[in-house]
């Protein structure tokens, strides 16, 4: 009998916190990505799972072993390549990186998207009109991104003169920001 009650008292408890967190989310300001919304009180991970989208990053992101960082305090700026955006890249490339004699190349890849601090579109967009143009971002792998705008759009640029839109800016998150971006870029070789 007072296993029963324990249980009881547990479920209603988790029944609780599942209808509250529930709430709390329904009241939060969402963008939608992949066909899910993407909560500002979840972490990068958190959402990232969610969106059909990014299939292809997140496994890549688990394959790196670089789920721990990404579900830390941050704060982080990600440009996230959807799944289409890999697609583009040559035939068996990303088959390639997902093996583990590989996750040290992959790793310094995905870190190449993230950049320290959490920076919205309007502080790029700020940034860029401040430097004439273009904004050059350290990324956490240590190399560089720059962004520059055409028209209203934003772009950014790798090492290698290959060049990303943002296609879906500000998707806030409790440790950052995630812009979605139509291409991967990757470090000078």
């Amino acid at each position: 009998m007072k296993t029963y009650k324990i249980l009881a008292n547990g479920l209603v408890a988790f029944v609780l916190f599942f209808s509250t967190n529930t709430y709390a989310q329904s009241k939060e300001k969402t963008v939608e990505v992949g066909g899910a919304p993407m909560y500002p009180s979840k972490n990068i991970v958190e959402n990232a799972v969610n969106s059909k989208e990014h299939t292809t990053l997140v496994a890549a992101v688990q394959a790196a072993g670089l789920v721990d960082v990404l579900m830390s305090d941050g704060p982080f700026t990600v440009f996230a390549p959807t799944n289409a955006a890999f697609d583009k890249l040559p035939k068996g490339t990303v088959e390639t990186l997902l093996k583990p004699e590989n996750k040290e190349m992959l790793q310094t890849i995905l870190k190449y998207h993230v950049a320290a601090g959490k920076w919205s579109a309007k502080d790029i967009i700020d940034a860029i009109k401040k430097g004439n143009g273009k904004y050059s971002f350290k990324t956490v792998s240590g190399g560089t991104l720059t962004a520059w705008m055409k028209g209203k759009d934003v772009y950014i640029t790798d090492e290698n003169g290959n060049s990303a839109k943002v296609t879906i800016a500000d998707v806030n998150q409790k440790n950052g920001v995630i812009h979605v971006i139509d291409a991967v870029v990757t470090p000078k070789s």
